[in-house]
């Protein structure tokens, strides 16, 4: 039986330096998610063991860990769902110069120096994955763009109807669904249970199953939730319903259970008020309670510790360096070959160089599918702080207030990512966009 004043005790310690640390980062004009990352590393043998290593066992034991690792998961079932639910096809389809090469070098990119770093460190590091599969995730792990906490971003510095706005969003809405079909391929490649089939196999059902989603499931969902029709218990119940299904069906077919939650969300239908009504009911609880666990959860795994020599600490710097180059430098560098300004081109290199919660979710799978070691984990969880923070300092560098009030909104080809429907103004406010 779970102990649950432990349990009880846990999550008011959470919530309550969750809730300060927020303050705090709303304080220096950091998002909120900046704040909620700290507070869970704080909370781990980084800070708070450091001070006092009982207080911490005493809060956070080993073996009462259980109840606190099931309730994060589902935090982050919720938070997939409610990501999948922001990405639009029609708006994920740049057609303009700037979007279409930043959007593949954005990913292109990372993934290649990403991977080069990884295939070179690789007998340095102590992992239980083979050196294709490690080169594979480190090269995904830095081609993931955080966006829902570009999103608020750019709400908070009024950038949304912009060039700026509309090629970083179109940016990352594409890193988001590439970064989770990679997902999903090196999740079956890293479980043995994948092993016992032909990964042929594998793939053809997962492509099917996800070719099904889009075009059968799609339009049977659109039928059963009619857009004028407010989302009741009962629509809601069966919506939850489809979410597990698809969550046990990934997890069935080896791959990820929060790529069946992505998927879920992907598919389900946005038109009227669904998409809101939708993250009407989730949000609260999601954002406000599970979420926050599972920050302290990746705190307790995430030990600046186990860097103690200058190798470690050499190759810290290494990961921070390829990936801020090769997602800022880069991404700059081809907007500006569109024939953008540099002032707007370093601006959207800022942006989509944030990694946000989307990184911590991907490094935890890693770590949990034994690809990333302890301390590779931990400084790979330092790249995703680092890059998160220095978003909005160089955000504001580059882009001062003046200059944002003379940018006007120019939609290249395309709808800009705040178009005239009430309920997509609604999502840039969202609370959703803040967690990253």
């Amino acid at each position: 039986m779970p102990d649950l004043k432990l349990l009880f005790l846990q999550m008011i310690v959470i919530l309550v330096a969750a809730r300060l640390m927020t303050v705090a980062s709303r304080f220096v004009g950091q998002p909120p998610v900046a704040g909620e990352m700290l507070a869970g590393i704080l909370l781990g043998p980084s800070l708070l063991g450091r001070i006092s290593a009982t207080a911490m066992n005493g809060l956070f034991p080993p073996t009462g860990l259980g109840p606190l690792y099931a309730l994060s998961q589902l935090g982050l079932v919720l938070f997939m769902f409610l990501v999948g639910l922001e990405v639009w096809p029609r708006e994920a389809r740049p057609s303009a110069r700037a979007v279409v090469l930043t959007s593949q070098a954005s990913i292109v990119a990372p993934f290649l120096f990403g991977g080069t770093l990884a295939w070179i460190v690789y007998p340095q590091v102590q992992t239980g994955a083979s050196r294709c599969l490690f080169v594979l995730f480190v090269g995904s792990a830095v081609s993931v763009t955080a966006f829902p906490v570009l999103a608020r971003i750019l709400a908070d510095r009024k950038l949304t109807n912009t060039r700026v706005g509309t090629i970083a969003i179109s940016c990352a809405a594409v890193d988001d669904v590439t970064a989770w079909i990679l997902f999903a391929i090196i999740t079956v490649l890293a479980r043995p249970e994948s092993h016992n089939t032909a990964l042929t196999w594998h793939f053809t059902i997962l492509a099917f199953y996800i070719l099904a989603m889009l075009f059968i499931v799609r339009p049977v969902l659109r039928r059963l939730f009619p857009a004028d029709r407010p989302l009741g218990p009962g629509y809601f119940g069966i919506a939850m319903i489809f979410l597990l299904v698809s969550v046990y069906a990934t997890e069935a077919l080896s791959v990820h259970a929060l790529f069946g939650a992505f998927l879920a969300g992907a598919v389900m239908p946005k038109e009227g008020c669904l998409e809101a009504e939708f993250r009407r009911h989730l949000e609260f609880v999601t954002l406000a309670i599970l979420l926050p666990l599972f920050f302290a959860y990746t705190g307790m795994r995430t030990s600046f510790g186990l860097l103690n020599n200058a190798w470690a600490w050499l190759l810290c710097g290494l990961i921070l360096l390829v990936a801020v180059a090769s997602k800022f430098l880069v991404s700059a560098a081809c907007v500006r070959a569109s024939g953008m300004p540099w002032r707007e081109s370093l601006s959207v290199g800022a942006l989509v160089n944030t990694r946000g919660l989307v990184e911590l979710v991907i490094l935890n799978a890693g770590l949990d599918l034994h690809i990333l070691s302890p301390s590779l984990f931990s400084m790979m969880v330092i790249m995703a702080v680092a890059t998160t923070l220095m978003t909005a300092p160089l955000l504001d560098l580059i882009l001062p207030p003046s200059c944002r009030v003379a940018m006007t909104a120019k939609v290249l080809g395309q709808r800009t990512w705040s178009p005239v429907a009430p309920s997509r103004d609604r999502v840039a406010s969202s609370q959703v966009l803040r967690m990253g």
